[in-house]
């Protein structure tokens, strides 16, 4: 297996399904290897035959990214079963569809320990591993287009993203002399089993029948459908790769053409 990532070692959070999956399914076929990490082993294990069928090494570690220790428990094991660690891809995320003035401290605590917590805690490993290593390591985060916008009845998940972005920005400053660069990529409306269970929230929110939150986000993308893995993937794949290595601290948007900056 030959590619831009060839003799490269990623880990992925959230990689047992949607985008986490797709994410690292593109980084096999450029040529990495990679450690696949969710909270539960169904979906790894699924995700690990499909890269040994591309031709990479794939291994799995079960880990709740909230947890700082199992983060780090998480790329300890990814470079020891794969003999390095060059990429860290912090994917795994959470939604949260409600009104502000129904939130509850217990709803902005679990969010905020997985989109954010989990964010920071996958910097400090990925960081603290490449310089024991000696290595040039990228880092890439999940935002969203909430991060650049914040969206009625996605408030905390919005502003979970947002602080996504400032945590890019504030790692890319502290490491670029360690010449490892953080990125994020903020995809939009991805057609996932995540974008199922928003729009069924909204439908019980608002009224609206089963599908029509999803119909309307779709119908103002200007590519004109709904995103699919594969198109975050390969974005993510550019991040992680060398044609990226004088982006830092930058936060893309993918997504067809529904938030402009």
């Amino acid at each position: 297996m030959t590619g831009a990532l060839t003799g490269k070692v990623a880990l992925v959070t959230g990689a047992g399904r949607g985008i986490g999956r797709g994410i690292a399914l593109r980084l096999a076929r450029d040529g990495a290897d990679v450690a696949l990490v969710d909270i539960g082993p169904d979906g790894i294990a699924q995700v690990a035959d499909e890269i040994a069928d591309i031709g990479s090494k794939a291994t799995t570690f079960v880990a709740d990214v909230s947890d700082r220790d199992q983060v780090f428990a998480a790329v300890e094991h990814a470079a020891s079963a794969l003999g390095g660690f060059d990429i860290m891809v912090n994917n795994a995320g959470i939604a949260l569809v409600a009104p502000l003035l129904d939130t509850t401290p217990a709803d902005v605590a679990k969010i905020w320990a997985v989109n954010v917590d989990g964010v920071l805690w996958g910097i400090q490993a990925a960081v603290t591993k490449f310089k024991e290593l000696g290595r040039r390591g990228k880092v890439v985060n999940a935002s969203s287009i909430a991060g650049h916008d914040g969206f009625a009845m996605l408030g905390v998940y919005s502003a979970t993203k947002f602080a996504v972005r400032a945590l890019t920005q504030a790692a890319a400053k502290e490491h670029a002399a360690d010449g490892i660069t953080v990125n994020a990529y903020c995809p939009g409306v991805v057609g996932t089993d995540m974008w199922v269970e928003i729009d069924k929230r909204f439908a019980e929110l608002t009224g609206a029948a089963e599908g029509e939150t999803y119909d309307k986000f779709v119908g103002g993308i200007a590519l004109g459908r709904a995103e699919t893995p594969d198109d975050v993937a390969g974005f993510v794949s550019y991040l992680a790769g060398p044609d990226a290595d004088y982006m830092t601290g930058q936060a893309g948007l993918i997504d067809g053409g529904l938030v402009f900056r």
